[in-house]
């Protein structure tokens, strides 16, 4: 069994809410000088160019890479042998959230209630998610989440007979009604199977997986790149301004459902899709 205090995981979030806000992690900043090199469009190519000037000017500057600097979303591995002291857990992620948005002068976009809309005033709360998971070791992830792009994802309960071609189809009608809404060049986030309620959870956290790492089951794997390939022949491009790069990656996350429901969820996310990750 291990201790942790719960300090250590305050301390880590107030970092990570800042170096999210204001850094582009490595697979995304390799995706988009990727993206810049194949893009086919003049204008395509000058709007990927602007956006890698944006993020050189964000980290020399200090500046968040997106005025919308989110909502947090952390999603938590907790080892089975970790126990914490010091505190309430949930309370020690929200600390976190409300120093890390209070020191870096991030946004804050979060109100109290959905209905009568009054500013917490410190970005708390967060959304968060919890997972237990062998050792004893923590892995927080901190994902940042934009409403421009979260306002365009979608849930889909297809019918079992739908079949593939009903998942292709539901997760390209989702891209092409976001269109330049959200942000393009987009990351797109797809949870296939479980309930309602689990293949939106997977939509989300696919997001956070490197986008330069495909799916270890195949026909996943093949379904990623398909998606990928018919969504950036769809012509919605860089700022949504035409061009061949409308998304630099589709990651997938299927998990087991009823024999009665297709589960489908798309979470899209813009060309930052902030993440940052740490092991304790």
């Amino acid at each position: 069994m291990r201790t942790l205090n719960v300090t250590a995981i305050t301390e880590n979030i107030k970092e990570m809410c800042i170096e999210a806000n204001h850094f582009l992690s490595e697979d995304m900043k390799c995706a988009l000088e990727q993206a810049v090199a194949a893009e086919e469009a003049p204008l395509g190519r000058q709007i990927l160019k602007q956006l890698q000037e944006n993020m050189k000017i964000a980290g020399e500057d200090m500046i968040p890479i997106c005025q919308d600097t989110g909502m947090a979303v952390i999603f938590l591995e907790i080892g089975q042998d970790v126990h914490f002291e010091g505190g309430f857990l949930e309370d020690a992620i929200h600390e976190g959230v409300r120093q890390g948005y209070g020191e870096g002068f991030l946004r804050k976009s979060v109100v109290r209630d959905p209905l009568l809309r009054e500013n917490t005033n410190d970005n708390t709360p967060a959304v968060i998610h919890y997972d237990i998971v062998f050792g004893d070791r923590v892995k927080i992830t901190v994902a940042p989440k934009g409403f421009g792009s979260e306002n365009m994802s979608r849930v889909f309960m297809l019918k079992p007979a739908d079949g593939i071609e009903g998942v292709k189809n539901a997760v390209l009608t989702a891209v092409k009604d976001a269109g330049p809404n959200a942000c393009p060049p987009m990351v797109v986030g797809v949870g296939i199977g479980g309930t309602f309620e689990k293949c939106a959870l997977m939509a989300k956290k696919a997001l956070t997986r490197p986008v330069n790492l495909r799916s270890d089951i195949e026909y996943v794997r093949e379904l990623e790149l398909e998606l990928l390939q018919k969504i950036n022949c769809s012509g919605i491009g860089p700022g949504g301004l035409g061009g061949t790069t409308t998304a630099l990656a589709v990651n997938i996350e299927t998990y087991p459902t009823h024999i009665a429901g297709l589960p489908v969820a798309v979470n899209i996310c813009c060309h930052v899709n902030r993440h940052a990750v740490r092991i304790i």
